[in-house]
């Protein structure tokens, strides 16, 4: 007899208006997935505040997906669980339009609604105003191999578009479009230098947090069996996914975790840890190097700057990518979101995956479309897309 599917994942909705709703996860554990367990069994619970326009069904749908199997629990799968998933298909979208301002954003976020999920794109706009997007695109539904899933992603597409469609065409392709290069030659400093060093930050470019808006101190005494991870920080969007897939791709394992917020800002987590062999993390180095990673991921979870390449200015945004191969979510999104916020054109964008030093990154490139001069001043499109990022806007 095990737990009922509906069980894993509950959610109960607030009763009144501003009042957090309650998220109940209960399954069984895995690395990355913790907040509190036994080592086999995982209870998480969240108190979320929702937007009009946040879809509880798809968020439970999603939560229950990321949920190990209910037999892993017993080692009933325990062969399955360590064999890699298989990768998801790739398709490639390609359309054409007549160009207009905000049109790059529109199609993203109408992908984003429809759970498909960029890995890749390429954007290039013609002398005669008309741009052809490539997008390399996964379903999260795993139905865009179906006419039908095709016929609605048009239909989307063409809603938002309108008379701008000019053509729309959606193939599987091999995954081998969206393998990761080699080589940061072709990268700014501005870009690689915070990638391959801990130790420089200048809290002057956007992009960085101050050095000491992040307090990490670890204890050894205070629980018998665990190491105790005290956090201070600034909220920012996706905190909690920086903090775990940092811990994750160490190979941690948290047994119990607590985090909540005072003044809307500012954060505070308790994390008991342990390593894959049951025993607390002793070795000074050991500590040392999960600090100052856990300290970059929060300084810095992604890097932004804008560069001249020649006659022309380009902005760049890069985030390293989990060790399991997923991407931050929605980074393209955001920012195409705040460049349209700020009507700002974009000439052409592509992103990529790049080895740089001992980490592969995502690296966005978008060329800005200064049409007579950039009439936005630089520092205010780095700084917009930085707080759009990280959900300050």
């Amino acid at each position: 007899m095990g737990i009922l599917y509906d069980d894993l994942v509950i959610v109960r909705h607030s009763e009144k208006e501003g009042e957090p709703s309650v998220i109940t996860v209960n399954c069984p554990d895995k690395t990355g997935l913790d907040l509190s367990t036994d080592g086999k069994w995982c209870y998480l619970v969240f108190w979320v505040v929702g937007k009009p326009t946040t879809r509880w069904g798809l968020l439970k749908k999603r939560l229950v997906e990321a949920c190990p199997s209910c037999s892993s629990a017993s080692g009933i799968s325990f062969y399955t669980e360590l064999q890699p998933p298989k990768p998801p298909d790739v398709f490639l979208l390609k359309l054409c339009c007549y160009d207009r301002r905000g049109l790059l954003h529109d199609v993203t976020e109408v992908l984003c609604e429809l759970e498909l999920v960029i890995k890749k794109v390429k954007v290039s706009t013609t002398p005669e105003g008309k741009v052809m997007d490539l997008f390399f695109i996964t379903d999260t539904r795993e139905l865009l191999h179906t006419k039908k899933r095709q016929q609605d992603t048009y239909d989307h597409l063409k809603e938002v578009t309108g008379n701008a469609l000019i053509n729309c065409d959606i193939e599987m392709i091999g995954p081998e479009a969206t393998a990761c290069s080699q080589g940061p030659s072709f990268l700014p400093h501005e870009i690689t230098d915070g990638m391959l060093n801990l130790e420089m930050l200048d809290e002057q470019q956007s992009g960085y947090l101050p050095p000491d808006s992040v307090s990490i101190t670890m204890d050894n005494l205070l629980s018998p069996g665990h190491t105790l991870v005290q956090i201070v920080c600034q909220d920012h969007k996706g905190l909690l996914y920086d903090i775990m897939r940092t811990l994750k791709d160490y190979n941690i394992q948290i047994s119990y975790g607590r985090f909540s917020t005072k003044r809307k800002t500012e954060c505070e987590l308790d994390l008991f840890i342990m390593q894959t062999d049951g025993k607390k993390i002793v070795d000074p180095s050991k500590q040392s190097a999960l600090r100052s990673r856990l300290w970059m991921e929060l300084c810095r979870p992604l890097r932004v700057a804008l560069v001249s390449r020649g006659p022309d200015t380009e902005l760049l945004v890069a985030n390293p990518v989990e060790l399991s191969g997923k991407g931050r979510p929605l980074v393209f999104h955001d920012i195409t979101l705040a460049l349209k916020m700020l009507k700002t054109g974009i000439f052409s964008a592509e992103i990529g995956r790049h080895m740089i030093g001992d980490r592969e990154w995502e690296v966005y490139r978008v060329l800005l479309d200064e049409g007579d001069g950039l009439s936005v001043p630089r520092e205010k499109i780095e700084q917009a897309v930085w707080k759009m990022l990280m959900g300050w806007e």
